[in-house]
């Protein structure tokens, strides 16, 4: 069998060398950072423990077949896999406040209705019906197959339905997610809670397309789970897959560029100028940072396929160390929603640092895990936003002044609504921008990769895992089908799937 070689120890990239080891193939990892994980990263201090990329796992079915296809061992005697119910409690700036089940659509029409009103919880139920419509549409395309050679179809035609308007005797199609909310959802508040969803990915809900209803529609249908140890655990149960599969990582290791021969990829040079062969290459990186790898432009000629998204939203994050016990019966995940949507979203589209920022939706996370912290008599919390990306050079958020500093203050000010006692229980904080995630993934300006969607011209599609240089493979979260725990995960079954079957491979099962 073949010698690859992979740039990157990402989610996306670790599950592809898992894959193709499995398969017969020797392979080999080079990562820059000394860890891996990508984004799947971790922070400790004083006893706490934290995960700063993603807290939670949705569709946790793509790892358990990753541990299905490469070894007896399934996932859940790899890590521990922990529903969380309730999925979410919303706080929204009138006051309301919601707790809602996971995944049980009745169960969260009826909380609706409770809290918001009569009609609310139907109202979104409605929409939950119509947004399966659309994942049905989509899933297979989007998630199991190769990126269509003729892509353009993914982008014609809007999958999310038509709705009919009694009013007007006949039906119209959203399409935008702004779209659904003014005409279906018919709430502010479940306005926000629909923006959420998008926000989660650095989306605007005024411009993303309507197909991504999808996203909403996959926590209800196949719930939020936490792992036990946090998200970082996962990363670590898959790497450990991988050496058990005997591929070899070599970490702090940065590469310079794409060895070419008889006009294919043939191998890697590393920054100490050593060059190592091999019969195929796998980037997980993003492709800003490949197209300084290799002269070859990533889209072909005549076949104009998406090139990489313009760099969206970055996450910032913030992490608290608190004294005194977690109060008994706090939800895992609580969404305190921003007071001014139209400044919340203008304030994403604008330089980072450019202006007093408004205050956003945020995301508080409070696990009941003992890992996470000293002992019971502390709380580990991560509070997280969408927010510009990093400019370029920039040490932190935006270099020079406070700009980081004031961000994190809104944030802590919005999860005191989710927190009894936040500020007199606070020992320290710990601030982590966009910036930060530019240094240690490579993403530009610590952008977050957004998954797939369809419609809207095929401008929220990702590059496809070929490129027009011959050996030479994208996976991850910059590649398809795009960003999000599941779809890196995705992406390392289909870029396995091409190298091992070629030309006749035609999805994952």
């Amino acid at each position: 069998m073949g010698r690859i070689l992979v740039i990157g120890a990402g989610m996306g990239a670790m599950a592809a060398a898992a894959r193709l080891a499995v398969a017969g193939h020797r392979v080999t990892v080079y990562e820059r950072a000394e860890t891996y994980g990508g984004a799947v990263t971790r922070f400790e201090r004083d006893g706490f423990a934290f995960d700063t990329g993603p807290g939670l796992l949705p569709l946790p079915a793509v790892y358990r077949d990753l541990f299905l296809k490469t070894g007896k061992q399934p996932l859940e005697e790899a890590v521990e896999l922990v529903q969380v119910d309730p999925a979410s409690r919303h706080v929204f700036p009138d006051g309301t406040d919601v707790l809602l089940p996971n995944a049980s659509r009745a169960g969260t029409v009826d909380a609706l209705n409770t809290a918001l009103g009569s009609g609310a919880g139907d109202h979104w139920g409605d929409f939950l019906v119509r947004a399966r419509e659309a994942w049905d549409r989509t899933r297979r395309p989007l998630l199991e197959e190769p990126l269509w050679k003729d892509w353009r179809v993914l982008g014609e035609r809007e999958p999310y339905p038509a709705v009919p308007h009694k009013r007007l005797l006949r039906t119209r199609r959203a399409s935008t997610l702004d779209e659904i909310a003014a005409w279906e959802l018919r709430d502010p508040r479940l306005t926000a809670l629909l923006d959420a969803h998008a926000l989660a990915y650095g989306l605007d809900p005024r411009t993303t397309p309507a197909s991504a209803a999808v996203l909403p529609y996959m926590e209800h249908a196949f719930g939020t789970w936490y792992v036990r140890g946090g998200i970082r655990e996962l990363a670590r149960a898959v790497y450990e897959r991988c050496l058990a599969r005997r591929v070899e990582f070599v970490f702090g290791t940065e590469v310079t560029g794409i060895v070419e021969k008889d006009g294919r990829a043939a191998g890697l040079e590393l920054a100490d100028k050593t060059v190592t062969e091999a019969d195929h290459v796998v980037a997980g990186v993003d492709p800003v940072r490949l197209s300084g790898l290799t002269e070859h432009v990533l889209r072909e000629d005549g076949d104009a396929r998406p090139e990489r998204m313009s760099p969206s939203s970055g996450r910032f994050t913030v992490l608290l160390a608190l004294r005194g016990r977690r109060e008994s019966g706090a939800a895992h995940r609580t969404v305190v929603h921003a007071p001014d949507r139209t400044a919340e979203l203008d304030h994403l589209c604008r330089p980072a640092g450019s202006e007093e920022p408004a205050r956003p939706t945020v995301t508080v996370l409070r696990p009941d895990d003992p890992a996470l912290r000293p002992d019971d008599e502390h709380e580990s919390v991560v509070l997280s936003a969408a927010a510009p990306v990093a400019p370029a050079g920039a040490a932190g958020w935006a270099a020079g002044d406070t700009a980081d500093d004031r961000f994190a203050d809104l944030l802590v000010s919005a999860a005191e609504a989710a927190v009894p006692g936040l500020r007199e229980r606070l020992l320290w904080r710990e601030v982590r921008t966009p910036g930060h995630s530019a240094r240690e993934t490579g993403a530009e300006g610590g952008a977050v990769p957004p998954p797939a969607l369809a419609a809207a011209d095929g401008r929220f599609l990702h590059p496809a895992n070929t490129t027009r240089f011959p050996g030479l493979y994208l996976v991850g979260g910059w590649a398809h089908p795009g960003g999000g725990l599941p779809h890196a995960g995705m992406s390392g079954a289909l870029v396995a799937g091409l190298i091992v079957e070629g030309q006749d491979f035609r999805g994952s099962q």
